[in-house]
C-alpha cells in the first residue's frame, strides 16, 4: 500500500521563516532542539547555513522516550563528528542546568570577543530553533524558570517571533517550528508524523499507522530501536508476526477487538499508544 505524500506547510510557518531570515543575522547563539526518537529527521536541512559564525548548542529533547543504552550509542555516533548534544527532558527539567551552563559559556566567549573589538557588552541574542512540537516552548519555560510562552502537546502553538529577556544576560527569541517548504525526504516526513511533530492535517492516519507497523518490523532486530513485537502483540491481543506481510489485516483484527471495527480509530489508537510510550521506549531512528 502506497503511503499518500506527507506535506504540511501552514501559512504561519512560511511567514515566520521569512521573518526569521530577516533577524537571523542579529542572533549570536542558536539553541537547536531535536526529538530524541528521531534526532536525524528533526535536524533542519538549512541549519548549517543559519549557524555560520554563530555559537550553536544542540539540545535533544525527550531523552526520557528512548532507552539509556540507545542514548549512549547516539552520543558515540555524534562524537565521531565532534558533536556533543545535551540530552534533556524539558517536561521534568532534566538537562536544563547543562543547557544554561553551555549558554553562559557562550555568553562569556561572545562578551570577550566584543570587548576585544572595543564594543560594549550587551545581552546576547539566542534563538531557539526546531521543528514543530519538539518541545521548544517547554524548554524555554524551564530555562526562564517560569511560564513565559504557551506550551502544549500540539504542533503549531507558537505562531510569531517573540523576544524574551532572561535573567542571565540572554535575550531569547522564541520562533515557531520551522519545516522546509517541501518535505522531499518522505522517510523523514513519516517519522515526523509518527512522533506527532507535524499536524494531523498533513497525513492519512491509517496509512501512517500501517507504515508504523512496517517500520517496527524493519527495525526490530536493532537493539537500539528497543522494540518488542511480543509486547505489542500482547497489548492488542493480535499476533504481529502472523501478519508480517499484511499490516492492514492486523489493523482490521485489532480494530474488531478495540474500536468496534473502526479502522481509523484503531490506527489513531496505535499511534497515540506509541507516542505515549505504551509500546515501550521505541526509537524510530538508530545510530548507523
Amino acid at each position: 500500500m502506497e503511503i499518500p505524500k506527507i506535506q504540511w506547510y501552514p501559512g504561519h510557518i512560511a511567514k515566520a521563516e521569512k521573518k526569521l531570515s530577516q533577524v537571523i543575522n542579529r542572533v549570536d547563539l542558536i539553541i537547536e532542539v531535536r526529538d530524541a526518537r528521531i534526532p536525524l529527521s528533526t535536524g533542519h536541512p538549512h541549519l548549517n547555513k543559519w549557524i555560520t559564525n554563530k555559537k550553536h548548542i544542540l539540545v535533544i529533547n525527550r531523552a526520557d522516550m528512548i532507552s539509556a543504552e540507545t542514548l549512549t550509542n547516539w552520543n558515540a555516533w555524534f562524537k565521531k563528528d565532534n558533536i556533543y548534544p545535551i540530552w534533556c527532558d524539558a517536561k521534568k527539567g532534566k538537562g536544563i542546568q547543562e543547557i544554561c551552563k553551555s549558554a553562559k559559556e557562550s555568553r562569556l566567549s561572545i562578551d570577550k570577543r566584543r570587548l576585544s573589538r572595543g564594543m560594549k557588552v550587551r545581552p546576547i541574542r539566542a534563538l531557539t530553533l526546531g521543528f514543530p512540537n519538539v518541545g521548544k516552548s517547554a524548554l524555554i519555560n524551564r530555562i526562564a524558570n517560569k511560564k513565559v510562552v504557551e506550551s502544549a502537546k500540539k504542533a503549531g502553538i507558537t505562531r510569531n517571533l517573540r523576544w524574551i529577556r532572561l535573567n542571565n544576560g540572554i535575550d531569547l527569541l522564541d520562533a515557531p517550528g520551522i519545516i522546509p517548504p517541501n518535505l522531499e525526504d518522505q522517510k523523514s516526513a513519516l517519522n515526523l508524523a509518527l512522533c506527532d511533530d507535524i499536524g494531523e492535517a498533513a497525513y492519512d492516519t491509517e496509512s501512517v499507522a500501517i507504515a508504523f507497523i512496517k517500520t517496527i518490523f524493519r527495525l526490530e532486530e536493532d537493539k537500539n530501536a528497543n522494540i518488542s513485537l511480543q509486547k505489542i502483540s500482547e497489548r492488542y491481543g493480535v499476533d504481529l508476526l502472523k501478519n508480517f506481510n499484511r499490516p492492514h489485516e492486523w489493523i482490521d483484527l485489532a480494530a474488531l477487538k478495540h474500536t468496534s471495527g473502526d479502522r481509523r480509530r484503531m490506527a489513531h489508537k496505535l499511534l497515540e499508544d506509541y507516542r505515549n510510550q505504551m509500546l515501550g521506549k521505541i526509537s524510530l531512528e538508530v545510530p548507523i
